[in-house]
């Protein structure tokens, strides 16, 4: 039955009943009945609903259910309940995909999550900062710049999941888990610094969250260790020395486009290091403000961050049969047209 299916989909493409029901011609009371499972649809009426939802007939039909666990929402005061709901109907949707592919597979090539930090308490921001530099040195990452956090998250067992709903500057980001596989979700509409403070920042709740002491507030200690995860102690000083009495936009830049920080984060992080002082970061806070920089920052952007994993999988899947064409092509919700010229080199793989 899709009910449910149907329910999730409108959720997801913000809807109401009413909306829907003008979309495809029918009465809005139809479309109670079709998701409370007393009726069923028409071929010609289900394909409707498919366009008007932006989803293949096949989503209706598709057995994999899952529920998402440890839901986390980092979020504003205005994310109304209904940005809420499309947005956790939207990483459903992509989840179940996952869900799919993972089942299919004889033995998943991507393993679970399974990292403990190894420090049984952390009491100040400075242990913070060491647990920063534990796990890279534990994830063998050195001290540079981390070119791709989504390939190295994925690589370790931790889900990426990028929502193309709307509304984004109201959500900061969630964390969920599938299966007992840890899932973060960022947003398409998110410039690429934010995309990976986020990422970093649900990657220290992931790891510190057990280990924290009583007195430590748990967000701010999450945003430090992302700002070191990101841009180790080493990296700043030798951009900017041991201290400073001010520090240039343009050298603010400079260290954004190398380790993906945002130019305000990086004049966080030297306040933060005793770099420049917290007087003189709030000072260049107030010139950002009057620039327009802390909504949008001077020149080009740093790039977003894009998941290829999944498609990688569909596609070795195929290579090695373990996958059909048109399954492959549900998956990864494109036509076999599509898939057969995308394996063949014939249309640019977007």
């Amino acid at each position: 039955m899709i009910g449910e299916r149907l329910k999730r989909a409108r959720a997801a493409a913000g809807l109401s009943m009413q909306a829907l029901a003008g979309q495809v011609s029918i009465s809005a009371n139809m479309i109670k009945k079709y998701e409370h499972n007393a009726s069923m649809p028409s071929s010609g009426v289900l394909l409707k609903l498919a366009t008007a939802l932006s989803v293949r007939t096949e989503y209706f039909f598709r057995p994999t259910q899952v529920t998402l666990g440890q839901v986390e929402y980092r979020k504003k005061a205005s994310a109304s309940k209904g940005l809420l709901k499309k947005i956790e109907s939207d990483v459903i949707e992509q989840a179940e995909r996952w869900l799919a592919l993972k089942n299919i597979w004889p033995n998943f090539p991507i393993k679970l999550f399974d990292y403990q930090i190894g420090i049984p308490k952390l009491n100040t921001l400075d242990d913070v900062e060491k647990a920063a530099i534990k796990l890279r040195n534990d994830w063998q990452l050195g001290m540079n710049p981390l070119p791709n956090l989504i390939d190295l998250l994925e690589s370790k067992g931790i889900l990426v999941i990028i929502s193309h709903v709307t509304q984004a500057d109201k959500f900061d980001g969630l964390q969920a888990n599938i299966s007992g596989q840890p899932i973060i979700v960022v947003s398409s509409h998110w410039s690429g610094c934010r995309q990976r403070f986020t990422l970093a920042r649900e990657l220290g709740h992931l790891v510190l969250h057990n280990v924290l002491d009583e007195s430590l507030d748990e967000e701010t200690v999450c945003n430090r260790f992302a700002s070191a995860f990101l841009l180790p102690d080493i990296g700043i000083h030798q951009h900017l020395g041991e201290q400073r009495a001010n520090i240039d936009p343009k050298e603010l830049y400079f260290m954004k486009h190398e380790f993906g920080l945002s130019m305000a984060a990086c004049v966080y992080r030297s306040a933060d290091l005793g770099i420049i002082s917290k007087e003189k970061a709030r000072q260049i806070y107030i010139q950002f403000s009057k620039n327009g920089w802390r909504k949008q920052e001077p020149g080009q952007p740093y790039p977003q961050e894009q998941t290829q994993l999944f498609e990688q999988l569909v596609f070795r899947a195929l290579a090695e049969g373990i996958l059909s064409e048109s399954k492959a092509a549900e998956l990864l919700q494109i036509s076999v047209m599509t898939l057969h010229k995308q394996r063949q080199m014939l249309a640019e793989v977007v």
